[in-house]
């Protein structure tokens, strides 16, 4: 399951060891197409790593602060720092091997 992140509040996902943030807004196409992919994978990787969506729009401190410009933007978080990331949609398998590549 992917938990919404809200109030520019990222402490969750921070203290879970190993996290996927979704950085995205109601209003892009292509965040759109990722959430389910997203929301599939978590449960496939369940107990892996987090997974955690931030609306750009409501949480903007959030995106300023991870220099985030272009949606949607992926951070895989390492005991809480950003380890790597990705701008743009990515179709399942080749997110699954992004994703797998941090573990």
């Amino acid at each position: 399951m992917v938990k919404k992140i809200s109030n520019n509040d990222m402490s969750e996902a921070l203290e879970s060891g190993l996290a996927l943030v979704d950085f995205s807004a109601g209003w892009c196409g292509p965040c759109k197409m990722l959430a389910p992919v997203l929301e599939e994978l978590s449960q496939e990787l369940d107990g892996k790593l987090g997974f955690f969506n931030a609306d750009v729009d409501e949480n903007d401190e959030l995106a300023l602060k991870y220099g985030i410009r272009n949606i949607p933007a992926l951070i895989v978080f390492k005991n809480g720092e950003p380890a790597e990331r990705s701008v743009g949609f990515m179709p399942k398998e080749k997110l699954k091997e992004f994703i797998k590549a941090q573990l």
